[in-house]
C-alpha cells in the first residue's frame, strides 16, 4: 500500500508521481546531507585540533613552592589538582613563570609539564588521543541530524505546497462536476 503512487492506476495523477519522487529524493538527500555535513564538521574539528597542536608546546617546568594539599571534599568535577606557581626556561634562554594546576604534594624543584603558546603564555593542553577522537566523533554526530532535518523540512514544505495546489485543482474540478452530480441526485446537496 505504501508504494501505491508507483503502481499503474487509472486514477493516478501527475501530482501523485511528482509527490512520490519528491518524497524519495527528500529522504535520500536528507540522509546524504546529514552524513556529508557530519563528516565535514568532524574533519573541520580534527583540522582545528591539529592546528592547535602545532601552535602550542610542551615544556618542562618546576614548581617554585611545594604544592598545597588537596582541598577536602572536592566537587567531583575536577581531577584533584591544585594551582601552583611554576618556572621554566624557553628555547631562547628566557625564564618564564606562571600558574598551572599540578597534583597536590608536588615538591618544589620537581618536574611538571606545562603547555605554552608561541609567546610563552601558559595555555591548556591541546586535545589529543582518545579525547580528541571523541570530540571529533561527537561533533560529526551532533551536526548530522540537524543538517538532515533541514533538508527534510525543505522537502516537507515543498510537499505541503504541492498538496495545497492539488486541493485547489480538486476544488476547480468539483466546481465543474458538482452541478452535474446535483442534477442526478435530485438537487440535494
Amino acid at each position: 500500500m505504501r508504494l501505491w503512487r508507483w503502481r499503474h492506476n487509472p486514477l493516478k495523477r501527475h501530482s501523485d508521481v511528482v509527490e512520490a519522487w519528491l518524497v524519495l529524493v527528500t529522504w535520500v538527500l536528507a540522509l546524504l546531507g546529514g552524513v556529508i555535513a557530519g563528516v565535514v564538521a568532524a574533519q573541520a574539528t580534527d583540522s582545528a585540533f591539529a592546528a592547535r597542536r602545532a601552535q602550542v608546546y610542551a615544556v618542562s617546568a618546576v614548581p617554585t613552592d611545594d604544592a598545597a594539599k588537596a582541598p577536602p571534599g572536592g566537587s567531583g568535577y575536577d581531577d584533584g589538582r591544585v594551582w601552583a606557581a611554576v618556572r621554566w626556561t624557553d628555547a631562547d634562554g628566557k625564564v618564564h613563570t606562571g600558574q598551572v594546576k599540578i597534583f597536590p604534594g608536588s615538591s618544589a624543584g620537581s618536574r611538571v609539564t606545562v603547555w605554552t603558546d608561541g609567546i610563552g603564555r601558559v595555555v591548556s593542553p591541546p586535545p589529543s588521543g582518545t579525547g580528541a577522537t571523541l570530540q571529533v566523533v561527537l561533533t560529526g554526530s551532533l551536526v548530522a541530524p540537524p543538517a538532515g532535518a533541514t533538508v527534510w523540512a525543505g522537502g516537507w514544505l515543498i510537499r505541503a505546497r504541492l498538496l495545497r495546489r492539488r486541493l485547489a485543482e480538486w476544488d476547480e474540478e468539483w466546481e465543474q462536476v458538482g452541478p452535474e452530480w446535483r442534477k442526478r441526485s435530485g438537487g440535494r446537496g
